[in-house]
């Protein structure tokens, strides 16, 4: 279960994919893992539409297109499932950028729907996440990066998150660096500014006011999951500027 000591943020649910691996289904309700067993490309069906099609031929390795259309289609028959729509009539758009105002935020799903849906897709080496909520949800996958990466990014780190990789032994600090750096993305993903806000704005090494953070390992990748928790009564969403100025990077790169 992602989730620290085993609490679910209400409404959220995950599912994970990786061609091949075998596990258990994720569960309905909280953040949770689900592993299909031996799915390969050739297994899935064609419900992606032009657009994604056109950028799936872009792809020039094998094992990106492979890993594209696994995480697309996933995502398309999880969101299908949960508002029981044939997946291929499925229309996605971006939402208001929280930085600026303009439409680059988070991946939405156009046409909106009677029961607001959020959702958050992401894939990187040999699995990809999905994350769907009733509130704003951010979920990030990374394969464990070198040393050199930590010694070139921990700089950019909020002031905790530096010490907490200061005080972890060398042969144990690629690991937590890449902890933290997938928890901050799966968290900017869930505001909807994504890299649009300075990466030593937030300390993730807890969960940020009004934030469940959780994290798991799984292959040698690092996954976690962002949900927002509900709102104290009154309190509205954040006008455009509360997250930072630097727009341009859409909020969920790998759904672009």
């Amino acid at each position: 279960m992602l989730g620290p000591g085993g609490r679910g943020a209400p409404g959220a649910s995950g599912t994970l994919g990786t061609p091949g691996a075998s596990g258990g289904p994720d569960v309905p309700g909280e953040p949770g893992i689900g592993r299909p067993d031996g799915v390969t490309a050739r297994d899935l069906p064609d419900v992606l539409d032009d657009t994604e099609r056109a950028r799936l031929a872009r792809f020039r390795r094998p094992a990106d297109r492979e890993r594209y259309l696994v995480a697309h289609t996933a995502l398309r028959l999880v969101l299908g499932e949960r508002l029981g729509r044939p997946p291929r009539t499925l229309r996605f758009g971006r939402a208001a950028c929280p930085g600026c105002g303009e439409p680059h935020g988070r991946p939405v799903l156009a046409g909106g729907g009677a029961e607001p849906l959020e959702f958050s897709l992401s894939h990187g080496g040999r699995l990809a996440a999905v994350a769907v909520s009733r509130a704003a949800v951010g979920v990030d996958v990374e394969p464990q990066v070198t040393s050199a990466a930590v010694e070139e990014m921990s700089a950019v780190l909020h002031p905790a998150e530096r010490l907490l990789l200061e005080q972890e032994a060398p042969p144990r600090r690629t690991a937590a660096f890449t902890r933290i750096w997938t928890r901050k993305e799966a968290y900017l993903k869930g505001l909807g500014i994504g890299l649009g806000r300075a990466l030593d704005a937030d300390d993730v090494t807890a969960s940020p006011p009004g934030w469940l953070l959780a994290d798991t390992r799984l292959d040698s990748h690092h996954v976690a999951l962002a949900a927002a928790l509900p709102a104290p009564p009154g309190r509205r969403g954040d006008a455009p500027g509360a997250y930072g100025t630097r727009c341009g990077v859409p909020a969920d790169r790998a759904t672009s």
